[in-house]
């Protein structure tokens, strides 16, 4: 059985275009370059021949996967998501206390995680130390560096 997994509006979206364009894009491309080789004549010595079977192959476990990720997909309600504490899909501002940085997150599914985007994964333990705290808390991190202490500035959806 396929496993559930939560997204924002957002990331299934892109899951969906992704799979689309798997499908219409590259799906066409990998049998052009199939019919490609096949044409330049036999088959038993045409690397060519079977580097594109070999793509076309890694294409459709993609699809293949990406299809089960979208129908095992459950949207996460953001509406229904109470912003006085950290939760999943919270967006939270926190102040190092020691230096007095400030930095802004998302707080988001696993498979949407993009630190170059401020989205971490609510499976990370730096998450998972926010989670159920409200601003003003402050809150104790422990990092390979050793423990850090942040204050959580807002909350927000």
């Amino acid at each position: 059985m396929a496993e559930i997994k939560y997204y924002s509006e957002e990331g299934l979206q892109k899951l969906k275009d992704e799979l689309h364009h798997l499908i219409s894009v590259e799906r066409p491309a990998a049998a052009a370059a199939i019919a490609e080789a096949r044409d330049k004549g036999d088959l038993s010595e045409n690397a060519e021949y079977d580097a594109a079977k070999e793509a076309q192959g890694h294409l459709e476990a993609r699809i293949s996967k990406l299809q089960d990720l979208v129908a095992n997909a459950r949207l996460l309600d953001e509406s229904k998501i109470d912003i006085s504490k950290v939760l999943l899909l919270s967006k939270i501002s926190i102040r190092n206390i020691k230096n007095n940085m400030k930095q802004t997150y998302t707080i988001v599914p696993e498979s949407e995680a993009n630190l170059k985007e401020a989205k971490i994964s609510v499976t990370s333990p730096f998450a998972q130390a926010f989670l159920g705290k409200r601003a003003g808390d402050k809150v104790d991190v422990v990092v390979p560096a050793g423990k850090m202490q942040f204050e959580i500035l807002s909350v927000e959806r």
